[in-house]
């Protein structure tokens, strides 16, 4: 079957979004169109186009820089976009619809599959509104491992983007080097969680598995070492003319419309506002460590490049503390109506076997008709869970704010002005994963 994405009315024939024929959900690309038609630029077209340099161009929805769909209608001026208009929805899951037809416990692998690059942090957001709304309290030192396996995916989150953002630059080494920490830390996911990728680590109410010595030993061990490698890296990239001209300059965001189209993450902090929720909303154990929020003016490419760096440098920091500070005690709340027993008890007591039973079978139950809101600052941004409970286990509605949704909308701004050339490095600076954004 053919379907025609790109119009085949030339922008100087007359209106795109009126003549233009389209066999594949033509009601919405004729609205796609029409928005890319009347839409406020800055850079004036000549609707005559004699040298017929301006064209309308379809950026996706395949493209492997953007980690997933995403689809970008863009109207040329010779090389220079001067419009664009994004459109997302092509991995479009039902991931919160799904959310209610499951227990709280029984969701938490899906969270694995949003951001699949940083999957404990989803991980521990849900689990955080879920305690909210059921008034679950968790031991601390469950909460010291959730803080120091959020913070080992925050660098692994960073380190593929930062791979991946200098590739699409032009360069290949750096991919390859980024790429063999992250091995290392799968490897340490996998001597925590016994799963390297999607970990399901974290439970209500606390965590699976405990931390051995011989992993928390491993994690350091690696950090020792990391340490050197980033800072090789940095004094490496900032010599290189080519990665430097890329970036500087390119895809500025001002502090006023970061905060207006809803930036947020190191994107928002690359824009010059210092908003981190670890430093501002502390939960877990961030209150009890001592960190920076890595800020950065320039608003460019440049800017939200060295933002990720700097916070991998906090990372170390903060999980050096965390191994300092590690109490010993209980991973999971000892109330067996909240939080699935140990295996344990269930293997020797009746009564435990019973509450496994209830627990996969209905979940912990919330009171009714009370609602709970939670935020963590995930690698990309602020990923927040909102909850509403009718009185079961599962919840009466489930909606999930996603930092690659809210930073994509900028996608606009940024493109418009820019060269074609230029894309991809601006997709990349913004690191979203449409797994998250299309939930």
């Amino acid at each position: 079957m053919s379907e025609t994405l790109v119009p085949s009315v030339h922008p100087s024939q007359g209106s795109i979004a009126s003549k233009g024929e389209f066999s594949f959900f033509p009601k919405h690309h004729r609205a796609l169109y029409g928005a890319l038609e009347s839409k406020h630029t800055s850079i004036d077209i000549d609707d005559s186009d004699p040298l017929g340099t301006q064209m309308v161009l379809n950026i996706g929805p395949q493209h492997p820089a953007t980690h997933g769909v995403l689809r970008l209608v863009t109207q040329l001026d010779g090389e220079k976009i001067a419009k664009c208009v994004v459109d997302v929805g092509y991995l479009h899951r039902g991931i919160e619809k799904l959310a209610e037809y499951k227990t709280f416990q029984e969701f938490m692998p899906y969270t694995d599959r949003m951001d699949y690059l940083a999957p404990y942090n989803t991980n521990v957001g849900w689990c955080l509104a879920v305690e909210k709304l059921c008034q679950i309290e968790v031991p601390e030192r469950a909460q010291y491992i959730r803080t120091i396996a959020c913070e080992l995916a925050r660098i692994s989150a960073h380190l593929l983007w930062l791979g991946t953002m200098v590739m699409d630059a032009g360069a290949i080494s750096m991919f390859m080097w980024t790429f063999r920490e992250r091995e290392n830390i799968y490897t340490l996911f996998d001597k925590l969680a016994g799963v390297r990728f999607t970990v399901s680590h974290s439970r209500i109410g606390g965590i699976q598995f405990d931390m051995t010595e011989d992993t928390a030993n491993a994690i350091q061990k690696f950090l020792a070492n990391f340490r050197k490698e980033l800072k090789g890296w940095r004094g490496m990239m900032a010599k290189n003319a080519i990665l430097l001209n890329r970036v500087i300059g390119v895809g500025y965001v001002s502090k006023e419309d970061a905060i207006a189209y809803g930036f947020t993450g190191p994107n928002l902090r690359g824009s010059g506002v210092a908003r981190d929720l670890r430093m501002n909303e502390p939960y877990l154990v961030y209150d009890q460590v001592d960190f920076d929020v890595c800020i950065r003016h320039e608003g460019d490419c440049y800017a939200r490049f060295l933002i990720r760096l700097d916070e991998m440098e906090q990372s170390i920091r903060i999980l050096d503390q965390l191994f300092a500070k590690l109490p010993k005690g209980d991973i999971r709340t000892d109330n067996a109506k909240q939080s699935y027993p140990s295996k344990n008890e269930v293997y020797y007591s009746m009564e435990s076997m019973i509450h496994d039973f209830m627990m996969t079978d209905v979940g912990a139950c919330a009171p009714k008709d009370v609602e709970a809101y939670h935020a963590v600052e995930a690698p990309k941004g602020e990923l927040g869970v909102y909850l509403y409970s009718d009185g079961t286990g599962s919840p009466w509605r489930a909606k999930i704010k996603s930092p690659s949704f809210s930073n994509i909308q900028v996608l606009e701004r940024m493109m418009e002005g820019n060269m074609v050339a230029d894309t991809v490095v601006l997709i990349g600076s913004i690191d979203p994963v449409m797994g998250e954004s299309d939930k």
